[in-house]
């Protein structure tokens, strides 16, 4: 007998979020991991909270729900507060009971700056690390490294000299048509009104220039995870300078390692500063022609490459192509939705957590 399209609810539900979500949902694994991570983080948020008041929506819900973004490419808080409103998954993930009301999103906007002041991103990608090297996930003595441009919130049309001063009188509003042939722009001289924090950069030559950001991040070759993160002004040498720094924070001791990284890493001074700090130089040669007829040396010689290793960490290093990848497309990072460098640092860094907890539960598995 054909069954009637009618519409009932009961009076009462008995059926929990919990119940809703398969035993063998890929975020099951990835909340465990994620509990875990933020336990560790518990005594950090004590100390950026109030001891007396009224009690604060939970920072460990603020960052589930922040991870869910990146997990399934919502491009924005107030699109993320509309799924948790019906979509009884991320309300189980975040920790939200089936009639428990949504946040207003003016949640996240209050509540980052106080994360950010913590240094809670950061802090949050150590501890999932710690994870994997507890479980005998990581390298400790082989690394990549490489950066990314991240484009800024910022438009080329606020790219205006700080003097104040422009030329442009054309009219037709802040969107109004601007002719910058003729006109020489430079970071030195310019400064987006929207981000002053972005700097104008082309990632090489016969690209066009943009308002952007770089990203960094440092990965240990076994498995290729994300060791360290961080997000630097564009300029020409940001990408050797964050280098150092991820790899003070990132290797394990003061032991011997070796670092893979392109062409583009390739420069004298930065190989004697790696020799100098115990870290072998595992650098795709640079040798080429110049425009001038100038050959260009190479500065990794036959010390390196004579070994067995050296191929591999060139091979291997390749991987880190994977993590951009990912943060770029299914974390939506390709252009930043927030303005500053220290938000757009905030949210690279806990992207690259999420890209952690994306492929630890199957290599803990296979552990």
């Amino acid at each position: 007998m054909r069954g009637q399209d009618q519409q009932t609810e009961g009076l009462f539900s008995y059926v929990s979020c919990e119940a809703r979500v398969p035993p063998d949902h890929p975020l099951r694994a990835i909340r465990a991991i994620t509990d875990e991570a933020l336990e560790v983080l518990s005594p950090e948020f004590e100390g950026l909270y109030s001891k007396v008041g009224r009690p604060s929506i939970p920072p460990e819900k603020l960052l589930r729900a922040l991870l869910l973004q990146a997990f399934y490419s919502i491009r924005s808080e107030r699109q993320l507060m509309e799924q948790m409103d019906y979509n009884l998954l991320f309300r189980w993930f975040v920790g939200l009971s089936m009639d428990a009301a949504i946040w207003d999103v003016t949640v996240f906007t209050k509540n980052r700056d106080r994360l950010l002041r913590g240094d809670v991103a950061a802090k949050f990608l150590a501890a999932v690390v710690g994870q994997a090297r507890g479980r005998d996930l990581l390298s400790d003595d082989h690394f990549s490294v490489d950066g990314t441009m991240i484009e800024a919130w910022a438009s080329m049309k606020s790219f205006r000299p700080k003097g104040g001063d422009d030329d442009d009188t054309s009219g037709g509003g802040r969107n109004s048509e601007r002719n910058f042939r003729g006109e020489k722009r430079s970071n030195e001289t310019h400064a987006s009104t929207t981000d002053p924090d972005a700097r104008l950069f082309r990632k090489g030559n016969g690209q066009s220039s943009q308002m952007a950001y770089l990203g960094h991040v440092l990965m240990e070759n076994r498995n290729g995870l994300v060791v360290g993160a961080a997000l630097t002004h564009a300029t020409g040498t940001a990408e050797r300078e964050a280098a150092l720094a991820l790899l003070e924070d990132g290797r394990h001791g003061n032991r011997r390692v070796t670092l893979g990284a392109d062409k583009g890493y390739d420069v004298a001074g930065f190989i004697r500063d790696l020799r100098t700090r115990k870290v072998t130089p595992h650098i795709a040669r640079n040798d080429h022609v110049t425009k001038t007829g100038k050959r260009r040396k190479s500065s990794i010689d036959g010390r390196t490459t004579r070994h067995a290793g050296y191929a591999v960490s060139l091979r291997v290093r390749k991987r880190i192509e994977e993590i951009f990848g990912w943060m770029k497309t299914t974390g939506v990072l390709r252009k930043t939705r927030h303005r500053g460098k220290d938000r757009v640092g905030w949210m690279f860094t806990l992207t690259a957590a999420a890209y952690n907890l994306t492929r630890l539960p199957k290599l803990m598995a296979a552990a």
